[in-house]
């Protein structure tokens, strides 16, 4: 019956809906010269057939004969349950063609084809945003309108979706249905869940186009991407450096006059800041007050210790931007470059680390 379904259609010059029989499209052009002669008693609203009435004057009266046998569910429309039967069986008849993805109705699907057309019919008048869908543009909408419809019986919080309400009733309820297969580990918020699993893989996605340096958290790079953007507006007169504020312009003169007013009492030894003295002295001491909590290992110096942690955690988040290589340190990223300007280095330890 299909090969003449296929043969015997009849489409639709307005919207291009196609149909399998003459009577089907008539009753589909009403949309369009809007012909809606059948009226709900009770909020006016007008249908194209009689029994589009009856289905929603079901919504007044709360009537839904359609139940599930499995869940108990119930639906007043028996196309409704259809569709949520689907949810059990498993079954997602409605296939995209460009990615194989598929969907248990049609109107998803319509509106995943956009993902790949990169059409957006639906346009806020206020603002000129698009969307792919009619849905998303009604959610726009309440930035403009300060509209919350969506609110926490328990605190009286509102929001803009009920998905954000979901997730908001985690607090309350104390659900975390997202765990870590790795640590047991459980997270209210999906993403949560995926940016902790980089604790485990190491992975450093955001990368600094400017530097290479990779960081976990798209947060970090924003911050750090400051460093880049930040003016340095005072210059160093005896060299090239500039800076972005005072302090680090004074710290960096003192290596040009060669003044060292901070002195060890013990070996005599003098710094040009109050902090390298400070670390000095654990010279002397043998004091290591920064220590692993994996490992238990201690070290002198706060940036020694962050260096160690890469080893527990992978963290490599120095990237070269050549050829993609990823280092621990950035010494040993300078080092690594030297290898793509064709610069001989000498043999060292650290330049073995990949």
């Amino acid at each position: 019956m299909r090969i003449h379904v296929e043969e015997c259609s009849f489409t639709c010059q307005q919207c291009g809906e196609i149909y399998n029989r003459k009577e089907s499209l008539k009753v589909h052009m009403k949309i369009h010269i809007e012909k809606k002669p059948l009226m709900c008693p009770q909020c006016g609203k007008c249908f194209t057939q009689k029994k589009l009435l009856n289905v929603h004057i079901k919504t007044h009266t709360g009537e839904k004969p359609y139940t599930c046998k499995l869940c108990g569910k119930s639906y007043t429309r028996n196309g409704s349950l259809k569709t949520h039967m689907r949810t059990h069986t498993g079954e997602r008849p409605f296939i995209c063609v460009q990615c194989g993805k598929s969907f248990t109705q049609k109107k998803p699907l319509n509106d995943h084809m956009r993902s790949h057309t990169g059409e957006k019919p639906y346009t806020c008048k206020l603002c000129g945003k698009s969307f792919t869908r009619n849905g998303d543009l009604k959610t726009h909408m309440r930035i403009h309108t300060g509209e919350r419809p969506f609110i926490c019986i328990q605190c009286g919080k509102s929001f803009t979706q009920k998905t954000s309400l979901n997730v908001h009733m985690r607090i309350h309820t104390g659900e975390k249905p997202y765990t870590c297969p790795q640590c047991g580990k459980s997270f209210r918020i999906k993403d949560t869940l995926q940016t902790h699993i980089r604790s485990h893989t190491g992975e450093n996605p955001f990368t600094c186009d400017k530097c290479g340096k990779c960081f976990r958290y798209k947060e970090n790079l924003n911050y750090h991407m400051t460093i880049h953007l930040r003016e340095k507006s005072f210059n160093c007169h005896q060299c090239e450096r500039s800076f972005t504020d005072t302090n680090h312009l004074k710290n960096h003169v003192i290596t040009h006059i060669g003044e060292k007013p901070f002195m060890c009492y013990q070996c005599g030894k003098s710094c040009s800041r109050e902090g390298s003295l400070k670390d000095h002295m654990r010279t002397h001491t043998g004091e290591k007050p920064f220590t692993c909590e994996q490992c238990g290992k201690s070290f002198r110096f706060k940036g020694n210790l962050k260096l160690h942690m890469r080893v527990h955690t992978g963290e490599r988040p120095y990237k070269c931007l050549q050829c993609e290589k990823s280092f621990k340190s950035q010494s040993s990223m300078k080092r690594h470059l030297k290898t793509h300007s064709g610069k001989k280095l000498p043999f060292s330890s650290e330049s073995q680390e990949v």
